[in-house]
């Protein structure tokens, strides 16, 4: 049996991270508990993940230690203690409100576009756009989060505050997306979804003066990360600052 809990590829949720920095191994046990509907025990979460029951055990209670996730005695059968059984905690993080508002007709708009759109890619990338002036617009003028203040960093800010839990290099060329607010509807239809964040990115960019031109978004890219780049030729050439 394996050691290594296989990282799914693309981001984890919003829900129930607390802000909490997690390996890409610790969030993809604590996304199979949220997606589980009820407990679950080490060896049942082991033989799912195909792992070692020690492996497993040591994630889980790290997350209860957290607050992340909670245990309890599971009904005696038999001679001996009973097994542990775990189960996410009640989710302490939501998307921002500009997001949840949205997300749940996401699935809904997502699919329809995707069955009469004619190019359901190219309209998600405006509705996308059109969203941004709305989110800069609430935004209102918040105040630089570092020492940084250009376009790119601006992007980096407001998808903080949406719940993407970037990580960008100092340059903010290239951004690591850890969690994804619509995951649910990306999942279904990235064609359109993840244009829609797209969209947005080039928004904010021409917002604040950047250049929106050379971006990129590949969704589902690496384990726990979709990968955003926002200056695609500064990430060809080998990386240029600001």
């Amino acid at each position: 049996m394996k050691n290594k809990v296989d990282v799914p590829l693309g981001p984890s949720p919003v829900r129930g991270s607390g802000g909490a920095a997690l390996s890409g191994a610790r969030g993809a046990v604590l996304e199979r508990l949220q997606r589980s509907p009820g407990w679950i025990t080490v060896a049942g979460l082991a033989a799912e993940l195909e792992v070692h029951q020690n492996t497993v055990r040591e994630h889980l209670d790290a997350l209860v230690e957290r607050g992340l996730a909670i245990r309890e005695r599971a009904a005696a059968r038999g001679r001996g203690r009973p097994a542990w059984r775990y189960a996410a905690a009640i989710d302490r993080a939501e998307p921002d409100a500009r997001v949840r508002d949205y997300a749940g007709l996401a699935g809904a708009l997502a699919g329809h576009l995707a069955r009469t759109a004619a190019d359901p890619g190219a309209a998600g990338l405006e509705v996308g756009y059109e969203w941004s002036r709305t989110l800069v617009a609430t935004a209102g003028e918040v105040r630089p989060r570092g020492p940084h203040t250009g376009p790119r960093h601006r992007v980096v800010d407001l998808l903080d505050d949406l719940g993407f839990a970037p990580d960008a290099d100092d340059a903010a060329t290239t951004v690591a997306l850890r969690r994804c607010p619509l995951l649910d509807a990306a999942r279904q239809h990235p064609e359109v979804v993840c244009q829609v964040h797209l969209g947005i990115v080039r928004g904010v960019l021409d917002h604040h003066g950047g250049d929106s031109g050379p971006t990129a978004l590949l969704p589902f890219a690496e384990p726990g990360a979709c990968r955003l780049h926002l200056d695609t030729a500064a990430v060809s050439a080998g990386g240029r600052h600001e």
